[in-house]
């Protein structure tokens, strides 16, 4: 399986790099795209149009900026090339060029490359549907340097639990003089230090409370996941693919 990194030169691009070329999985490293360059083992380029056509490539990882998922998805079609997205923040602009997109090659896009988080996601499906009048509440934890808020996990984790109550709404960054309402579910961003990043659900009746929590030790789970998201694409048609499609097929 041979990857393409787009946004080789931050930090979760040169984390994933240096995994595919330790031989994770049998995947080979054929090039980078950053529009800031960058020093890498393999060619790095400053613009997709500046790959040469003779670079092999089964499929591009994204971790680059959610600005640059245009230009990225524009090249996959003319390529048809299959996507893994596993950059956050994208705006609803951003959100319809992948959906776009996927009706031409296969895309995966998750708010969290985490296999751990998506069966956080089932977790707390079973939690709500069980306990369907409780409180919910999502508190999420990342370094003091991340600019989307609230993080695209806490999002992604918010649209499961709805999946099984629709009358729920987020409400994030809560703040004034009132009452919370019944089907408000609060999410709230902590930004500190150098935390990888942790999760919380808190599910909570008047008589007891379930809180379901998932924290990253280590960035290279999130390299890892997009990695298995790049091997769950291969021979796939085109379409827009997540976590949960690939967890159901374990």
């Amino acid at each position: 399986m041979n990857i393409i990194i787009h946004g080789i030169g931050g930090r979760m691009g040169r984390e994933l790099a240096a995994l595919i070329m330790s031989g994770y999985k049998g995947a080979t490293l054929t090039a980078g795209v950053d529009v800031f360059g960058a020093e890498s083992s393999v060619p790095c380029y400053k613009s997709f149009e500046d790959i040469p056509s003779e670079v092999p490539c089964d499929v591009i990882i994204d971790f680059s900026h959610h600005s640059r998922i245009p230009v990225l998805l524009e090249y996959a079609q003319k390529t048809s090339t299959p996507v893994v997205i596993a950059t956050t923040g994208l705006d609803e602009g951003e959100l319809a060029c992948v959906k776009g997109a996927s009706e031409a090659i296969p895309v995966f896009h998750a708010g969290n490359m985490s296999v751990g988080v998506a069966l956080l996601c089932e977790l707390a499906k079973s939690a709500v549907r069980t306990f369907d009048d409780a409180d919910i509440e999502i508190i999420e934890y990342h370094h003091n340097r991340k600019l989307d808020a609230p993080s695209g996990t806490a999002l992604m984790l918010f649209n499961a639990i709805k999946t099984v109550k629709e009358s729920l709404f987020a409400n994030p960054g809560r703040a004034g003089n009132k009452k919370r309402e019944k089907n408000e579910v609060g999410i709230h961003a902590i930004r500190s230090g150098n935390i990888v990043g942790r999760h919380e659900i808190i599910i909570g009746t008047d008589a007891q409370t379930i809180t379901l929590t998932h924290e990253a030790h280590d960035r290279i789970l999130f390299a890892e996941g997009a990695v298995t998201a790049a091997q769950f694409l291969m021979g796939r048609k085109a379409g827009l693919y997540g976590m949960e499609d690939m967890i159901n097929e374990r």
